[in-house]
């Protein structure tokens, strides 16, 4: 069974729509997929599929381990799919303890499918990252704001410094020095990652290659969703550059995501995008995305193809060229037809513009954030 857990950094960047989105259309290529709902603080899932009532789900399990697990599995209205539900009704179950996790973890790998597919909480907490590192090769969505780039960035560097710290025995040497280094004793950490695995490998030389040899598997994946021009295809570049310099780690590019105003309007009718509207610009993106996720090498004992990382994010902002082609064509045929009013292309405009001047005050307010950070580390 391939393991795809689809986490972000943050709330809001579409992981819960591309994730039930992704199961279906996995699902429809013949894949038996499971649709897993972990993000247990807020589950939502079910709003998504157009499931209604309560039923027995995750958090019913947590709280009485008698219940056969499998038994928590729905059926769907898409073929090849079930659903497993979480439960966001029941209070703490965004915390669970390290034996309810691993009790959850270890049902989670014995279901009978070909694609298990978690929707995992935002955030960094251990219980989300210990679901992403079920799979050497988990998702992280982003959004091109740079809010969403910088917490994208930081939970794979989370998840890096959670794969170091669970690769050593607690006490070993390199154990407590992780540890001195997580609770800040240390002055001034290197933010490099190698540099930190040459302190460790000077001092715990074993312990140092069961890092890097776990580190080697670690293969993140990336969808830039809900962008709005090509040139927003481009800033992934920054996350990509920050993920090589600072954690030696590269980034796989599945693909980029348009924003369109048709999943507010088929989220609101309880169906997914690709069941709403099967042949917009946006279905097709994900049903691209599905392909790719799908065909990417699982050997993790392999160094990674280089080659294949730079042709993933020139594909993708290949893709941005060609799907913002096709969105402009579309708005232009509308018009002439007199399906789109020229009204209504002015509205349109000055959404956009209206949009484009929130981010810029935006932008203006984190560089003056930043300026002021800069000016208080100086002084101190």
């Amino acid at each position: 069974m391939r393991i795809v857990p689809i986490a972000g950094g943050k709330g809001g960047v579409g992981k819960s729509l591309l994730a039930a989105n992704l199961a279906i259309s996995l699902s429809r290529s013949g894949h038996r997929v499971v649709l897993a709902d972990l993000d247990l603080g807020g589950s939502n899932l079910h709003l998504i599929l157009g499931h209604t009532g309560r039923r027995a789900a995750i958090g019913t399990y947590l709280a009485n381990s008698d219940i056969d697990f499998a038994s928590l599995l729905q059926e769907t209205d898409y073929r090849n799919l079930t659903f497993l539900a979480g439960d966001a009704e029941i209070p703490g179950l965004a915390n669970i303890s390290v034996t309810e996790r691993r009790r959850l973890t270890r049902n989670l790998q014995k279901l009978d499918a070909d694609v298990l597919i978690m929707d995992l909480g935002a955030g960094t907490a251990h219980a989300i990252l210990d679901f992403f590192l079920m799979s050497s090769q988990g998702v992280v969505v982003s959004s091109p704001t740079p809010t969403a780039t910088v917490n994208a960035y930081l939970f794979i560097k989370n998840a890096v410094f959670r794969i170091m710290h669970q690769s050593v025995p607690r006490k070993s040497v390199a154990g407590r020095y992780l540890d001195d280094l997580f609770r800040g004793d240390r002055a001034r950490p290197s933010p490099y990652i190698r540099v930190i695995l040459d302190e460790i490998e000077s001092v715990d030389p074993e312990h140092a290659r069961q890092i890097r040899d776990n580190l080697r598997r670690f293969r993140p994946q990336l969808i830039f969703n809900m962008i709005e021009d090509p040139t927003d295809a481009e800033k992934v570049q920054r996350l990509r550059r920050s993920c090589q310099q600072y954690l030696s780690t590269e980034l796989l590019h599945l693909g980029i995501v348009y924003r369109d105003e048709l999943q507010d309007t088929a989220l609101n009718a309880r169906l997914p995008i690709l069941a709403y509207k099967p042949n917009s610009l946006l279905s097709q993106a994900i049903n691209r995305v599905a392909d790719k996720l799908v065909h990417v090498n699982e050997d993790g004992d392999q160094p990674l193809d280089l080659e294949e990382v730079d042709d993933s994010f020139d594909v993708a902002e290949a893709e941005a060229e060609s799907d913002f082609t096709t969105k402009v064509q579309y708005v232009e045929d509308l018009l002439h037809t007199g399906a789109l009013s020229t009204g209504d292309l002015v509205e349109t405009v000055k959404n956009q513009h209206f949009e484009i001047t929130q981010l810029r005050r935006q932008n203006q307010l984190y560089k003056a954030k930043i300026r002021k950070a800069i000016e208080q580390g100086f002084d101190g």
